[in-house]
């Protein structure tokens, strides 16, 4: 599990900063912790007291606030599997019936689209004195479902 690319764009508005930040995933299950990066975002908003929204752009990507310890991961790895397995049979993988929302180079991903329907695809925290406020073990990630993919996380800081 690692992060490979990181690239951002900025934006200044009056109330606040909104920032993309670009992802290359690795593969299925993978949990990239973007707590860092978000921390960064916040620092150069100058936002003092407010709220932060980090939000996944992808209906197979979700963004989550747990714990970054191994065990735990791959715990909710396997259970994430156990809940819609790769191997199982969705009518969204059936190319031959399916006409709505279809790519040329589309690949079966009907469990990832399911495992997303249990997770956010945002979260919105708190920030005190320009600090995100996070607990003790509390950290942010983003949850890759699918493949090997680009993601774009929405980062929007209000205050």
């Amino acid at each position: 599990m690692r992060l490979t690319s990181l690239r951002s764009d900025s934006l200044f508005f009056p109330f606040g900063y909104s920032e993309y930040v670009l992802i290359r995933t690795t593969g299925a299950l993978e949990f990239i912790d973007l707590t860092d990066r978000i921390t960064r975002i916040v620092e150069t908003s100058n936002v003092q007291t407010g709220l932060v929204n980090v939000q996944s752009l992808h209906t197979t990507a979700a963004i989550l606030v747990n714990e970054n310890e191994p065990l735990l991961l791959e715990d909710m790895r396997r259970r994430l599997e156990a809940f819609a397995p790769r191997d199982d049979a969705y009518h969204h993988d059936d190319f031959s019936v399916r006409i709505v929302n279809r790519t040329p180079d589309e690949e079966p991903n009907g469990h990832s689209h399911c495992k997303a329907m249990i997770l956010p695809s945002s979260v919105t925290l708190q920030i005190q004195r320009g600090q995100l406020r996070l607990g003790c073990w509390q950290r942010i990630f983003l949850a890759e479902l699918d493949r090997a993919k680009e993601r774009t996380i929405s980062v929007m800081v209000l205050g």
